[in-house]
């Protein structure tokens, strides 16, 4: 009898046996993806809190596709694609993730409470010690946030979506996220989860181009300590900083005002003594945020979704930026070592790459193998910092000027 069809009792298989060859294979692909990536983040290999849940989320949703009244493929996780409203309403009620993604994810909530909780771990005395130099070695590492722009549009895509994967250069999920859902709603899914799957490969991949790029002699350079020691600001200073770089980038472009709010409500709260609050904004809300953003952005690999022919354009335009603003970063770098006449480790550039705080430890970690007598991670944590307020400014830019062309 029908309802004893092997075909309707085990869905996941019918499905993938029977659909178009390129889904099928599309789908086998994601789900052993999905299987490397739990790996390589136990491992450590990757970004644990993110891969291991987008991985088994990727391998779920391409392996739980069930056949929906009206002969429809589809999952019982969520559908990014809905947007009348009468569906949304039904599909609320049915799919367990919907409500995650419809009412944190594509509003940019989520981007805003990780980028709190960045807020929270940021400590700017670092910027306010070396300004100049931190505000420079950030402008060189977004060259590939700049550069891939007209590439990206002579490879056939749009001005928005060049300058929303351009932003992958920054290496800020939460940034390209923003950005993504302003500037291209149609294909904002494909754009966060390259940059995401790029970004975990910050760590594993920036100590081969800094070793390409920097010679042994000067990744082991032991900075001379200034003659007068670095000025230690206090909280009121820090404050009075957040706010008033607050409120001029809000009123400078108030279509990202969300994004520099949530940042500097987090510096202040840390500065201003609120240790429960900074604990709850650091700890929970940041890594729950995470994790359900690692969640979402591996339930969103779904075979249907990520079969575009853009997509293919999407990986090496993202891999491409970020490579071109780790190249960026270094030759800063450079730039500072001869500006100082040598009194400047070049390794620090690559920190300006602004995935808070991956970039500063890599520099650190490279330059304590090669010299462990040489402590960089300051002036690594102020380019690091200075990184993350640029990223953020050249997303606002992009969101802001783009649409006018």
């Amino acid at each position: 009898m029908e309802k004893f069809d092997l075909n309707n009792i085990f869905q996941g298989i019918s499905t993938l046996l029977q659909s178009d060859p390129a889904i099928m294979y599309a789908r086998i692909g994601l789900i052993l993806l999905g299987i490397l990536l739990v790996y390589l983040g136990r491992r450590g290999v990757l970004e644990p809190l993110v891969m291991i849940p987008m991985g088994l989320g990727m391998a779920a949703v391409n392996a739980g596709v069930l056949i929906f009244p009206g002969g429809t493929p589809g999952n019982l996780f969520l559908d990014p694609m809905v947007t009348d409203t009468d569906a949304l309403m039904n599909i609320l009620q049915i799919d367990f993730l919907q409500p995650v993604y419809t009412f944190t994810f594509s509003n940019g909530l989520i981007a805003c409470l990780i980028f709190m909780g960045i807020g929270t771990m940021l400590d700017i005395n670092f910027l306010l010690a070396k300004p100049l130099q931190s505000m420079f070695l950030a402008l060189c590492a977004e060259l590939g946030t700049f550069a891939v722009v007209p590439i990206a549009y002579a490879m056939g895509l749009s001005p928005s979506d060049s300058a929303s994967i351009a932003m992958v250069g920054g290496a800020d999920g939460p940034m390209v996220l923003f950005a993504s859902l302003n500037l291209s709603k149609e294909i904002f899914v494909p754009i966060t989860v390259v940059a995401y799957l790029y970004l975990g490969l910050t760590y594993g991949g920036y100590p081969y181009l800094v070793r390409a790029m920097v010679p042994k002699r000067l990744r082991a350079i032991r900075m001379k300590p200034p003659k007068k020691a670095p000025k230690q600001y206090g909280p009121a200073t820090k404050i009075s900083f957040a706010v008033v770089m607050c409120v001029i980038l809000c009123l400078l472009f108030p279509v990202a005002a969300p994004l520099f709010f949530s940042l500097f409500i987090g510096i202040v709260i840390k500065e201003s003594g609120l240790r429960h609050v900074n604990d709850f904004i650091s700890g929970p809300m940041l890594y729950g945020s995470t994790f359900f953003l690692g969640i979402l952005l591996g339930i969103l690999c779904d075979a249907h979704t990520l079969l575009d022919p853009a997509v293919l354009k999407l990986l090496v335009l993202g891999i491409l930026a970020l490579l071109i603003s780790g190249i960026g970063g270094i030759l800063g770098g450079y730039a500072v070592y001869f500006f100082k006449r040598g009194n400047f480790n070049p390794v620090i550039g690559i920190a300006a790459v602004s995935c808070v705080p991956t970039t500063a430890k890599v520099a650190q970690k490279i330059v304590s193998h090669d010299n462990p007598s040489s402590f960089v991670l300051a002036d690594a944590l102020g380019a690091n910092v200075t990184g993350v307020i640029t990223s953020a400014v050249i997303a606002a830019i992009y969101v802001t000027v783009i649409p006018m062309l």
